[in-house]
């Protein structure tokens, strides 16, 4: 039930959020790689707020570990084997994508040097994210494409939505973690592993629906901004703020055994966008199999 909560209330937001963007005729660039990109990642900003709240830091690493693997391969091959063919437009883009590298190693290297993610590392990822965000804003001259706004009428609404969706991520995200850490604690698996999967796949559900939208409405540009943005978006400022409240710590070969498998997948991703100026079916199928040997390899290979 909590699962189903934060899944609608992630889906409407992003709906709502879309609606009043183009009220406020906001650029396409900035829809997709700004406030998409946090929108989508608020699934997983709440489940770490919640989970820091009940110092179950490890569930909120796994989420954002999960989720970023479950973004590039899951959603991003499903997206490009329903179009056959995923047009990269800018040069731009594909330096954002190898940024996105770096910044999905960024916590895991500071991890890896402190054991954990201290409050001081979070303040580090904020301020990567601030960075990121300045970095954007500088570009989007460069994006002149504007939505055309809906009404004022349905700006009221979707904005009683969207506090609504907020209330709904918020209760939902508690009732995940607190449910969560019993389950984690009566079966005998870590709460990491239970944010990599069944948590990570409800909080980018968001992701799927956003995505297949805009590839099927020929917004290539701003699927392609969410994908990306999402990931930098979890990799800094979710796990910064998280670690603000309370520092993050996970079993610490787990961690780093999906951590790597993580930043595999984003230089795979990032490779696919560098080597040419469309993404194929071929590869959104490769993609979607990287996901099924993950899932196979953490559940089943592993002891």
């Amino acid at each position: 039930m909590a699962t189903a909560i934060l899944f609608f209330s992630g889906i409407r937001l992003v709906k709502s959020l879309v609606v009043l963007s183009r009220h406020f005729r906001v650029q396409e660039f900035t829809i997709g790689f700004i406030v998409m990109a946090v929108a989508t990642s608020l699934p997983e900003l709440f489940v770490g707020i919640a989970a820091a709240f009940q110092k179950n830091t490890s569930l909120a690493l796994g989420n954002v570990i999960g989720s970023n693997i479950v973004d590039l391969t899951l959603i991003a091959g499903i997206g490009i084997v329903l179009v056959r063919s995923y047009p990269i437009k800018t040069q731009e883009t594909k330096r954002d994508a190898f940024f996105m590298v770096g910044m999905a190693l960024l916590p895991l290297v500071l991890m890896f040097i402190g054991g954990q993610i201290s409050r001081l590392d979070g303040a580090v990822l904020i301020v990567g994210f601030v960075g990121y965000i300045y970095h954007l804003l500088r570009r989007r001259r460069y994006y002149p494409k504007k939505f055309v706004s809906p009404g004022k009428k349905r700006m009221v609404w979707h904005a009683f939505l969207s506090l609504a969706s907020l209330a709904g991520l918020m209760l939902g995200a508690h009732y995940v973690v607190k449910y969560g850490t019993f389950l984690a604690a009566e079966f005998g698996f870590s709460s990491l592993l239970l944010g990599l999967f069944m948590i990570a796949l409800a909080t980018s559900l968001p992701e799927l629906v956003f995505e297949t939208t805009a590839i099927l409405k020929r917004h290539a540009e701003l699927a392609l901004g969410d994908l990306i943005g999402s990931v930098i978006v979890n990799s800094s400022l979710v796990l910064g703020v998280t670690a603000l409240i309370y520092p993050i710590s996970a079993d610490y070969l787990l961690a780093l055994s999906t951590g790597v498998f993580m930043l595999l997948v984003c230089f795979v991703f990032a490779t696919f966008i560098e080597l040419g100026q469309k993404l194929h079916w071929k590869q959104g199928i490769t993609l979607i199999f990287l996901y099924i040997f993950f899932v196979i390899l953490e559940l089943f290979i592993k002891p």
